[in-house]
């Protein structure tokens, strides 16, 4: 977009003569005012071209109001004596069930955005058939938006959380060289990858005790990788077929023989968030019971009053906004490199 910028005319000066003069400022500013009256007008108003992607990507619980942190409870069970001797018509002592509670606390942290709308500008409105009231929201819905990713994702460094690609609590191991030598997945046949994808869900799953439920359903790779295998067909025999490396890898993962239905998703912040720099890439259970993030109060306008001090209209928005919550780290996998 080409900057403009006009002038304003310069008023007629006065000299000996009587005749009204006008300096160049005045000719090019009226030229300018010609121009403008010459034009056809877009009325499509040009946003910022970006995406976000966290509804995908996580479980969102919303409601509970202004508290500091939500909470969850689990339970440990355990039997005396050991599970392998449960015939109690051989012993003198019945075994005993014990429970063992405990409780997680979650940081909810308020989100705020204010605005400031001067009253002449509210009426001019009325004249361009522009509401600027129109344009700071929806900036401020983009603004929360990119939030939320960031929340969702990496999480808020600075008052200590984390995200679904960075927990201090899951550790990250490289994926296997491939016969190339390489490990990422464009120097990988599509075998290669499958097994990348596999080694993630059986880890998670084998973690988890082979509880079936807790098998990977969601993938999260960077965006190039994800182009790649999207537009790269496989090959038999040196013979490309109609089949991608994608639809390979969805028809032929660990899980859809358990009966899972495998997402694989890009996400950019991926990009760079292994050890070392590298493409990460995080294999979950995208479920409620597994990873959730709760957001007790969610964004809107909180109040709007006068400033007389700056002939303004001031609003605020506000949400209250958690952390991302794991309660299983044992299906929750990080593989770096691809």
């Amino acid at each position: 977009m080409k900057n403009k910028q006009y002038n304003l005319a310069v008023a007629p000066q006065r000299t000996g003569s009587p005749l009204l003069t006008m300096d160049a400022a005045t000719v090019s500013s009226g030229l300018a005012f010609l121009e403008s009256e010459l034009e056809k007008l877009d009325p499509l108003l040009r946003e910022p071209l970006t995406s976000t992607t966290y509804p995908r990507d996580i479980e969102i619980e919303s409601g509970g109001g202004w508290v500091e942190a939500t909470s969850a409870f689990n339970v440990e069970y355990s039997v005396t004596g050991g599970q392998a001797d449960g015939v109690g018509g051989i012993q003198n002592a019945v075994r005993r069930i014990q429970a063992d509670l405990s409780k997680d606390l979650y940081k909810v942290l308020p989100y705020e955005v204010s605005m400031s709308i001067k009253i002449q500008d509210q009426l001019r409105g009325a004249v361009t058939g522009r509401s600027i009231e129109d344009i700071y929201n929806d900036g401020i819905r983009l603004d929360y938006d990119k939030y939320m990713d960031i929340n969702t994702y990496l999480g808020q460094e600075a008052y200590g959380t984390t995200g679904l690609l960075n927990d201090k609590q899951i550790t990250a191991t490289a994926v296997t060289a491939g016969a190339s030598g390489q490990t990422d997945w464009a120097h990988k046949t599509p075998t290669e990858i499958l097994n990348d994808i596999d080694e993630a869900i059986i880890a998670g799953w084998t973690g988890a005790q082979y509880d079936n439920s807790a098998i990977p359903n969601h993938i999260l790779i960077d965006p190039a990788n994800f182009a790649y295998i999207n537009r790269t067909m496989v090959s038999v025999n040196g013979y490309p077929t109609p089949v991608s490396i994608m639809q390979y890898l969805v028809d032929h993962n660990i899980a859809k023989a358990k009966g899972v239905d495998l997402v694989i998703a890009e996400c950019r912040f991926c990009i760079g968030a292994g050890i070392g720099k590298k493409n990460r890439m995080v294999a979950y259970v995208n479920q409620r019971r597994f990873v959730g993030m709760d957001v007790p109060v969610p964004m809107s306008r909180v109040m709007t009053q006068p400033n007389v001090n700056t002939a303004s209209y001031d609003s605020l928005y506000m949400a209250n906004v958690g952390q991302v919550k794991i309660h299983y780290f044992e299906p929750f996998i990080y593989r770096d490199g691809i």
